[in-house]
């Protein structure tokens, strides 16, 4: 890896209004990791800029990390343990439709302009992961179809795609299991590993489901499934309300 690489995240990639998305730039990050790594954790310590560019360094232990122009780290990644823990079994097509529906229909307060969940983005400029509770579990979820001008020429999800799917689930996990939770919060650390290819012309599933939560932490776990049910990529995040949390 050219250690004077730099990245810039477009504006449209975002998911506060100038800070990127978290789940598309911990995808970006993981995809720099040797070949090999199991699973891979990003740390966010500062937001990442959209529109401008950011450089991204190995380290010495076979990581990567993003820096501002100041020399300030934005965000780590390194190889992990596969994020422990049950995956509970995907909810099916139809669960998931509904549960996203019924979001849709009573939208928490709060980001509507998100890449990941925004309910102002089109198929087109976002992946309107809309996860609402599934009844009977303890669990939210979303079924999806990602825009073919998201999908590579195989008409497979990118990784960081695949990454970023695993992201806004988690804190509508957050949100919607955790006694209500206000909107504002970020992601502090995403761990996934992506299991397999993602083929997305027939659907997808995410959902998420809370591990913990005390005081403005809440962890939660995350996957993304095909829409029969095969799992792609798991994950777990944890979120932070910060003291003055985004609008």
């Amino acid at each position: 890896m050219d250690s004077m690489e730099t990245i810039t995240v477009p504006e449209t990639l975002h998911g506060y209004p100038g800070v990127a998305f978290g789940g598309y730039v911990a995808g970006l990050l993981a995809g720099r990791l040797a070949a090999g790594a199991e699973a891979v954790r990003v740390d966010f310590r500062r937001p990442v800029p959209t529109g401008t560019a950011v450089r991204l360094d190995p380290d010495a232990a076979g990581g990567a990390a993003l820096f501002d122009g100041d020399g300030v780290l934005l965000a780590s990644a390194s190889a992990v343990a596969a994020p422990g823990g049950e995956v509970p079994g995907a909810p099916s097509w139809a669960e998931a439709s509904k549960a996203a529906d019924a979001y849709r229909a009573d939208p928490p307060a709060g980001q509507v302009d998100c890449f990941g969940c925004g309910l102002g983005r089109t198929p087109a400029t976002g992946l309107r992961l809309h996860c609402g509770p599934v009844p009977g579990r303890d669990l939210v979820a979303t079924a999806w179809t990602p825009d073919a001008g998201l999908l590579d020429g195989d008409g497979l999800l990118p990784p960081e795609l695949a990454w970023a799917a695993l992201d806004c689930p988690g804190n509508a996990a957050g949100r919607l299991l955790g006694g209500g939770r206000p909107a504002g919060a970020v992601t502090a650390s995403l761990a996934g590993r992506l299991l397999r290819p993602v083929p997305a012309a027939a659907g997808l599933v995410s959902y998420a489901w809370l591990l913990g939560a005390e005081g403005r932490k809440y962890t939660v776990g995350t996957a993304l499934a095909t829409a029969g049910g095969e799992l792609c990529a798991v994950g777990e995040a944890l979120w932070i309300h910060p003291r003055q949390p985004h609008a």
